[in-house]
């Protein structure tokens, strides 16, 4: 196949990509920014953003070259000959259904991280949400700091969620 034909080929399959189209491909390279995805000879980029709701370390955590994968089609730019892909897109948001189910409950979560502000809990598989210090310190007479530690497994309520923010306000339950 000549070179000219390649180009004919990537150009058709961009100019028939339409915004929402799910398409099936391969990872053909894995970067830090994210990972390429040939679908049909045409390589189209998830971003790190668009891979996963969950958390992850590298782009290699979550795929590799020559898997097969769905994809969502974000965005076609057609002047830049790019189109812009999506893993995550063909997945229910798990802080939404965290919100619709967990709202104003006390749910189980491990001492993830301690911070300036407060406590990040991690409160299942895809949430963290914040206990603030100001909450750690009225369940203790020692500094907040050290009412919790990394490791601990408390009980939080879910106080507040903020869909837009991604940020979840917890309060310790002793």
């Amino acid at each position: 196949m000549t070179e000219t034909s390649r180009e004919q080929i990537r150009r058709a399959k961009l100019e028939g990509l339409k915004e929402g189209q799910v398409c099936k491909g391969v990872v053909s390279a894995v970067e830090r920014f994210g990972a390429f995805i040939d679908i049909g000879g045409l390589d189209g980029l998830v971003s790190v953003a668009e891979l996963t709701w969950a958390h992850f370390e590298a782009v290699s955590d979550v795929v590799e070259i020559g898997q097969e994968v769905t994809v969502v089609v974000l965005g076609v730019d057609l002047d830049r000959e790019q189109c812009a892909l999506s893993l995550k897109a063909l997945h229910t948001d798990p802080l939404t259904e965290f919100a619709r189910t967990q709202l104003g409950r006390v749910v189980a979560g491990r001492v993830e991280k301690l911070v300036k502000i407060g406590a990040f809990v991690r409160v299942n598989e895809h949430c963290v949400g914040l206990v603030p210090w100001p909450d750690l310190a009225r369940h203790t007479a020692d500094p907040p700091e050290s009412s919790v530690q990394v490791g601990d497994g408390v009980a939080v309520e879910v106080i507040a969620i903020n869909l837009v923010k991604r940020q979840i306000l917890l309060s310790l339950r002793w």
